[in-house]
Protein backbone atom coordinates (compact mmCIF):
# COMPACT_ATOMS: atom_id res chain seq x y z
CA UNK A 1 0.00 0.00 0.00
CA UNK A 2 2.80 2.44 0.89
CA UNK A 3 4.54 1.62 -2.36
CA UNK A 4 1.38 2.41 -4.32
CA UNK A 5 0.99 5.78 -2.56
CA UNK A 6 4.64 6.59 -3.23
CA UNK A 7 4.25 5.79 -6.94
CA UNK A 8 1.09 7.91 -7.14
CA UNK A 9 2.82 10.85 -5.44
CA UNK A 10 5.85 10.51 -7.70
CA UNK A 11 3.61 10.49 -10.79
CA UNK A 12 1.87 13.68 -9.67
CA UNK A 13 5.23 15.35 -9.06
CA UNK A 14 6.46 14.42 -12.54
CA UNK A 15 3.20 15.65 -14.09
CA UNK A 16 3.57 19.01 -12.31
CA UNK A 17 7.19 19.28 -13.43
CA UNK A 18 6.26 18.60 -17.05
CA UNK A 19 3.67 21.39 -17.06
CA UNK A 20 6.26 23.93 -15.89
CA UNK A 21 8.93 22.79 -18.36
CA UNK A 22 10.47 25.82 -20.03
CA UNK A 23 11.72 25.96 -23.58
CA UNK A 24 13.94 28.34 -25.44
CA UNK A 25 12.18 29.77 -28.50
CA UNK A 26 12.17 32.56 -31.03
CA UNK A 27 8.90 34.40 -31.62
CA UNK A 28 8.56 36.63 -34.66
CA UNK A 29 5.88 38.29 -36.75
CA UNK A 30 5.77 37.68 -40.52
CA UNK A 31 3.54 40.67 -41.19
CA UNK A 32 5.66 43.86 -41.08
CA UNK A 33 2.47 45.84 -40.40
CA UNK A 34 1.91 44.08 -37.05
CA UNK A 35 1.32 46.84 -34.49
CA UNK A 36 3.98 47.31 -31.81
CA UNK A 37 1.19 47.30 -29.23
CA UNK A 38 0.26 43.73 -30.23
CA UNK A 39 3.90 42.62 -30.01
CA UNK A 40 4.03 44.15 -26.53
CA UNK A 41 0.90 42.18 -25.55
CA UNK A 42 2.60 38.96 -26.65
CA UNK A 43 5.70 39.86 -24.61
CA UNK A 44 3.52 40.61 -21.58
CA UNK A 45 1.73 37.26 -21.89
CA UNK A 46 5.10 35.46 -21.93
CA UNK A 47 6.26 37.37 -18.84
CA UNK A 48 3.00 36.76 -16.96
CA UNK A 49 3.32 33.03 -17.68
CA UNK A 50 6.70 33.01 -15.94
CA UNK A 51 8.81 33.37 -19.07
CA UNK A 52 11.73 35.65 -19.80
CA UNK A 53 12.61 37.75 -22.86
CA UNK A 54 16.28 37.03 -23.55
CA UNK A 55 16.85 39.07 -26.71
CA UNK A 56 14.96 41.50 -28.94
CA UNK A 57 15.90 41.40 -32.61
CA UNK A 58 16.25 44.46 -34.83
CA UNK A 59 16.57 42.74 -38.21
CA UNK A 60 13.23 40.94 -37.81
CA UNK A 61 10.11 41.80 -35.79
CA UNK A 62 10.76 39.31 -33.06
CA UNK A 63 12.40 38.26 -29.84
CA UNK A 64 13.93 35.25 -28.10
CA UNK A 65 12.36 33.81 -24.96
CA UNK A 66 12.62 31.12 -22.34
CA UNK A 67 9.04 30.27 -21.44
CA UNK A 68 6.75 27.46 -20.34
CA UNK A 69 5.71 25.22 -23.21
CA UNK A 70 2.01 25.95 -22.63
CA UNK A 71 2.65 29.73 -22.91
CA UNK A 72 4.40 29.19 -26.25
CA UNK A 73 1.44 27.14 -27.46
CA UNK A 74 -0.94 29.94 -26.42
CA UNK A 75 1.11 32.50 -28.34
CA UNK A 76 1.17 30.22 -31.38
CA UNK A 77 -2.64 30.07 -31.26
CA UNK A 78 -2.79 33.87 -31.59
CA UNK A 79 -0.82 33.63 -34.81
CA UNK A 80 -3.74 33.37 -37.20
CA UNK A 81 -4.45 37.09 -37.34
CA UNK A 82 -0.90 38.45 -37.05
CA UNK A 83 1.20 35.61 -38.53
CA UNK A 84 3.08 34.82 -35.33
CA UNK A 85 5.84 32.26 -35.74
CA UNK A 86 7.16 30.29 -32.77
CA UNK A 87 10.19 28.07 -33.27
CA UNK A 88 12.43 26.26 -30.86
CA UNK A 89 15.71 28.14 -30.47
CA UNK A 90 18.40 25.73 -31.61
CA UNK A 91 22.07 25.90 -32.48
CA UNK A 92 22.64 26.04 -36.21
CA UNK A 93 25.88 24.82 -37.75
CA UNK A 94 27.26 24.12 -41.20
CA UNK A 95 28.26 20.71 -42.46
CA UNK A 96 31.87 20.28 -43.49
Amino acid sequence: MRCLLFIAALSLFQLGSAVDQKKSAIIWFDNPATPASFMDQVKDSILKAGGKITHTYTIINGFAVIAPANALASVQALGVEHSIRVEEDETVSTLK
